[in-house]
């Protein structure tokens, strides 16, 4: 049988991928299996049946998709500067 593992430990694991941590790079870290780290997901479905690794992969899309927009006003920016009778 396998380790068994406190609730503490499996809340660090869960924030660790809440927090962006993949699911691979939490299994190596914390010696956890990612189908034991996908069962604790699963049973950590929110009411609106979001689990936390949907959480967290909108979370970083949601950090890259402002960084694209960071980047497109920055080009609008120096494209309006140098655009003559600006």
């Amino acid at each position: 049988m396998g380790k068994r593992f406190t609730q503490e430990e499996r809340d660090t694991v869960l924030l660790a991928i809440k927090n962006g941590t993949s699911v691979v790079d939490a299994s190596n870290e914390f010696g956890v299996s990612t189908h034991t780290i996908y069962k604790w997901l699963k049973g950590q479905a929110d009411n609106t049946g979001t689990s936390s690794l949907e959480i967290s992969r909108l979370r970083r899309e949601n950090a890259e998709l402002k960084e694209i927009i960071g980047e497109l006003s920055l080009e609008k920016k120096r494209a309006k500067k140098n655009t003559p009778g600006s």
